[in-house]
């Protein structure tokens, strides 16, 4: 089960600022957003997010790794710095695999709710984030297309 963890918003607004989706984000926007953040701990092997079950925020790699699996198939290796369950943000679909911690780790989760209050008081940020899934979107698509 994970831990909750505090963590000072001055500190989790610097590593905010290296997540690409956030990365246009002001440094005062960076630390609004921190304040609706929320951090936790996880052990090695603990299933993070669930395939099928409903997705409720965007998860931050604070510190450690994390696996993307569908069964046994491993779709992506994270670590420190990378992010998950961005499209959550933006629709109610279920989680479309599943999150496990390779080792013991930190990450930020902001849940859909709180991200929705965020950006109502913050003009760009939803375009900002848009345009950094829009670029994910087309480099997958190149990938696909290689």
């Amino acid at each position: 089960m994970p831990t909750s963890l505090k963590f000072a918003a001055g500190d989790l607004a610097q590593r905010l600022k290296k997540v690409p989706i956030l990365g246009a984000l002001s440094p005062r926007q960076l630390k609004t957003l921190a304040k609706w953040t929320g951090v936790f701990a996880v052990e090695k092997g603990e299933t993070v997010v669930k395939r099928g079950d409903k997705g409720n925020g965007l998860y931050l790699i604070l510190d450690g790794s994390a696996e993307v699996r569908r069964g046994r198939r491993r779709l992506a290796r994270l670590g420190a710095g990378q992010f998950f369950g961005e499209m959550s943000l933006f629709d109610d679909q279920p989680r479309s695999a599943d999150v496990i911690a390779l080792r013991p780790s930190k990450m930020a989760v902001l849940q859909k709710w709180e991200f929705w209050g965020f950006a109502a008081t913050q003009p760009g940020v939803v375009l900002s984030i848009l345009q950094e899934m829009s670029r994910r979107l087309r480099a997958a698509n190149q990938a696909l297309g290689d």
